[in-house]
């Protein structure tokens, strides 16, 4: 999904390792400087600093900071799926992997990037609504996080894993309920800590779908697979 930029003054173009590796720099300074700052405060300078390029140099790869952080968005997303598909290569069963995908949303140390990065996420979400381009990216990414959902669920469903379900209505659900849980991971709610959002998503799903699942011991923050 990541979009490069046209080609580069420097080296070959951005396809070649140097050019690719500069931009992900600028693309990970630009997650970190977003989630310590939030988005209104993140200038283009920021992350020109933090990368030690120049400001031109930035806006060469992104030429605006909305496409800055739709693209920081993406690179977040494309590390987090490619860990996401890594890990079910090594889970049989639809249950289980169903698990890993709801552990990755809401358990620290179980999702591959920063638990602070949610917070880049409240940026895209205040400002889907008034800007059609950051829409687009928003629209993009909800239906390959449903979708991510809903081929786990089709598998549990032909294995016969799963009780009869209507596979869309419970995707649409189970996204609606993990995005709601990171808001509130994110804005670090204490009443709605990571474990617990991750037993009620599950206890919601198992109850869903017809498998067994039962939460781990109070005090002990593992999860069991299902």
């Amino acid at each position: 999904m990541k979009q490069r930029a046209g080609g580069s003054r420097e080296g070959t173009g951005p396809r070649d390792a140097a050019g690719e590796q500069r931009r992900e720099q600028m693309l990970r300074a630009a997650q970190d400087v977003i989630v310590e700052r939030g988005y209104a405060d993140t200038r283009i300078a920021d992350v020109a600093e933090r990368t030690g390029t120049s400001p031109a140099l930035v806006i060469y790869y992104f030429k605006t900071r909305d496409q800055l952080l739709t693209e920081a968005i993406r690179y977040s997303e494309d590390t987090w799926y490619a860990e996401f598909l890594r890990r079910l290569e090594t889970i049989p069963t639809a249950a289980g992997r169903l698990a890993e995908l709801i552990g990755m949303n809401c358990l620290p140390g179980t999702d591959p990037e920063p638990h602070s990065y949610w917070l880049l996420w409240l940026d895209l979400w205040a400002l889907s609504p008034r800007n059609p381009g950051v829409a687009a990216v928003r629209e993009k990414s909800d239906e390959r996080w449903r979708e991510a959902i809903r081929s786990i669920v089709l598998a549990g469903l032909e294995a016969g894993e799963f009780s009869p379900v209507d596979a869309d209505d419970f995707t649409i659900t189970l996204s609606a309920l993990l995005d709601g849980f990171a808001v509130q991971i994110a804005l670090d709610d204490p009443a709605v800590p990571p474990q617990r959002t991750y037993d009620l998503a599950m206890r919601f799903a198992a109850g869903q779908l017809g498998f067994d699942w039962e939460p781990a011991p109070a005090g002990k923050q593992t999860r069991k697979r299902a």
